[in-house]
């Protein structure tokens, strides 16, 4: 079953309303003309007043087949002028149109976005991730399928594209072809591998993420695309052996990610040819005395780690260089090391 936006479905049934008002309208005009042989606009005239009950005296004396024509137009009209007015009196009220028009432009504003990230499901972990992704200021859509969290999304005021994840519209409308990443946090496995599939199909450069609640599914979403597969027992489950094993160690990694604990962060940086830093050893570089930063690891071209690299490990343009210390020194660094 194709999913409907309740909004532009309300929409689409006031609409239809006020064209059955207008047939009403139409087909009496014509019949008091053709019937009666009255003017257009006496017609008209009858007709609306036979149809809003407003007791008028008739425009003229009618016929024997005037006076059916009009009983006939009453019953066929009432029921329709009626159910148009309590339909019209909803949307009004209950501020669908306002709704409509505050969801045109999110759909706008996700028109616009470019290298932005996809958020496929407002779960537990969906919205967790949203949140963490709105205090670092880094641009996001929500894509959710249910009617009830999508108004939660829309009061909290996340970009919203309403739909179904695993559908190719859904991720179209969420700006696939010009994201910068997606990470899929549906309630299943299998609604994650469809979502990964579809959206690397269309988009072959885009970076996903992807959630996976049992083993056997961490290999076929690798397959399908997804650039990294996390399993959230797993790593919840490591987490809690070091809590006993190493307490102080994870101690450390808890304030170490919570960005908001200190003013530290960890941060990779990919360096570019024509950076300052290319060509130079750790050492010649200066990262650690100039800027006070700390390079954990290096990253090479093949994918191969370099830990905790010594002071004359040379650094090459294409090199991801892991790098821990203060925020405003990170971004100082990161502009340097892409040479912008």
């Amino acid at each position: 079953m194709s999913y409907q936006d309740p909004h532009s479905e309300s929409l689409r049934t006031l609409l239809k309303s006020f064209a059955g008002i207008a047939v009403v309208l139409v087909c009496g005009t014509l019949g008091y003309h053709i019937i009666e042989g009255w003017s257009f606009m006496d017609s008209l005239y009858m007709t609306v007043i036979t149809l809003t009950t407003i007791g008028f005296s008739e425009v003229r004396p009618l016929s024997h087949q005037g006076r059916i024509f009009t009983i006939v137009l009453i019953f066929a009209g009432f029921g329709m002028v009626g159910y148009s007015a309590i339909t019209g009196a909803k949307f009004f009220v209950e501020g669908q149109i306002r709704e409509i028009l505050a969801r045109r432009r999110f759909m706008k504003a996700i028109h616009r976005m470019r290298d932005h990230f996809i958020v496929c499901g407002f779960g537990r972990m969906g919205s967790f991730i949203c949140h963490e992704f709105h205090a670092r200021g880094i641009p996001f859509v929500v894509v959710e399928v249910e009617p009830l969290i999508q108004e939660r999304v829309l009061e909290i005021g996340y970009l919203l594209s309403p739909g179904d994840a695993t559908k190719e519209a859904a991720l179209r409308e969420a700006g696939v072809d010009r994201a910068y990443g997606l990470v899929s946090v549906l309630e299943s496995d299998a609604k994650n591998l469809y979502t990964v599939l579809t959206a690397r199909q269309l988009n072959p450069n885009l970076q996903i993420i992807a959630r996976a609640g049992e083993e056997d599914a961490e290999q076929k979403l690798s397959c399908v695309g997804a650039n990294r597969v996390i399993n959230p027992y797993r790593i919840g489950g490591t987490r809690m052996v070091m809590g006993v094993v190493k307490p102080d160690v994870l101690d450390f990694l808890d304030v170490l990610m919570d960005y908001r604990a200190l003013n530290i962060e960890l941060e990779q940086v990919e360096v570019a040819e024509g950076s300052p830093y290319c060509g130079k050893t750790i050492l010649e570089s200066s990262i650690r005395k100039t800027l006070g930063l700390i390079v954990i690891s290096i990253k090479k071209k093949g994918n191969s780690m370099v830990f905790a690299p010594g002071p004359d490990h040379l650094v090459e343009a294409g090199d991801t260089l892991i790098t821990m210390g203060d925020k405003e020194r990170l971004a100082v660094f990161h502009k340097a090391a892409r040479a912008e």
